[in-house]
């Protein structure tokens, strides 16, 4: 078994701390948070052993389960590579690309693993629709939800677009082409509700909807390729399948045909994959012990992560430098 070590003991920590305790990969051995009176409540509450010292617990540990605000991603895990410890970082990886690039440079001189959690890559409804997903042309997001504080520290591109954004970069094997996005703060002083438009070099186009001010929670993805549309839900856990096929000579009095101008006819066809019940984060956290125990791929790597960022960062970007201009034709105008 690994000894694992949880940094930050917040709302999420709080799960990881619960499910590392009852996973059969690791010996949870305790946890560190900044905050010494919420970790002296999370130990009594729960009664897992927590440190004073953040360098005590990482010196007790082969993994550090790093999650804790964004911004002390880099230094904490910093400190953890330092250690010659095995890193699970939380989403977004860094703040900064360059802080993602140093931390890339030190897994790989020391040879350490690293994952990051993009929880959704782990959803059973993305996992049934995966193999379904060849070569997509457009694909359509929206991922809404009801407004909580716990997040605001950062845009809603980083908050909760950055999930979808993962998903995408590991499904169109593509450059970008193009990024268009637009932003709007509504509550925070960072954007609540963002869109963006990306095109690919090969021709797909993506458009997502994120908000954190909505009124119903939301996590849905459209994908629509040469003859199949996959719907998948998210959030409701659902995966749907629809293909066309050329129609048979003789088909069913209850098949759907379909016949364009020109006498083309294609059958319509309905397909619900299995849906496996999972606990993703459970998932997420074993199959990276899997890979620092058996050698198995990372799931979600740190290059993963920093792909993820980089364009989380250009989104944000180019909807400051609309808001910008746009603020300057005004004041030209007055």
């Amino acid at each position: 078994m690994l000894k694992v070590g949880v940094i930050g003991a917040g709302h999420l920590g709080k799960i990881h701390l619960k499910l590392l305790n009852q996973s059969s990969h690791y010996q949870l051995v305790g946890f560190y948070d900044s905050c010494v009176e919420n970790g002296k409540s999370v130990s009594e509450e729960f009664g897992y052993r927590y440190f004073g010292s953040m360098d005590d617990l990482m010196d007790a540990v082969d993994v550090i389960d790093i999650v804790t605000p964004t911004l002390s991603h880099y230094e904490v895990a910093k400190k953890a590579l330092e250690k010659n410890k095995h890193i699970f970082i939380e989403k977004p990886v860094t703040h900064t690309l360059e802080e993602a690039d140093e931390l890339l440079k030190m897994v790989k001189e020391k040879g350490l693993k690293a994952q990051v959690g993009h929880v959704e890559r782990f959803n059973p409804a993305y996992i049934a629709a995966f193999p379904y997903i060849n070569e997509p042309l457009f694909i359509e997001t929206h991922r809404l939800a009801e407004f909580n504080p716990r997040g605001t520290d950062v845009p809603v591109v980083l908050d909760l677009m950055i999930h979808d954004l993962d998903i995408i970069l590991s499904i169109v094997k593509s450059e970008i082409k193009s990024i268009h996005s637009s932003g709007v703060s509504v509550i925070s002083n960072t954007p609540d509700i963002a869109n963006a438009r990306i095109e690919f070099v090969n021709g797909c186009v993506v458009n997502i909807s994120t908000s954190r001010m909505s009124l119903k929670n939301m996590r849905k993805m459209r994908v629509f390729q040469r003859n199949a549309y996959i719907s998948i839900d998210f959030l409701n856990k659902k995966t749907e399948i629809i293909k066309m096929h050329k129609a048979p000579e003789n088909p069913s009095e209850y098949a759907m045909i379909w016949e364009n101008d020109k006498g083309d006819r294609r059958e319509i066809s309905f397909e619900h994959p299995k849906i496996e019940a999972n606990n993703a984060i459970l998932d997420e956290l074993e199959s990276f012990a899997n890979s620092i125990e058996n050698g198995a791929p990372i799931k979600v790597s740190l290059q993963d992560g920093r792909n993820a960022l980089k364009v989380a960062l250009e989104i944000i970007d180019y909807f400051e430098k609309s808001q910008e201009s746009i603020k300057n034709q005004t004041i030209i105008k007055e």
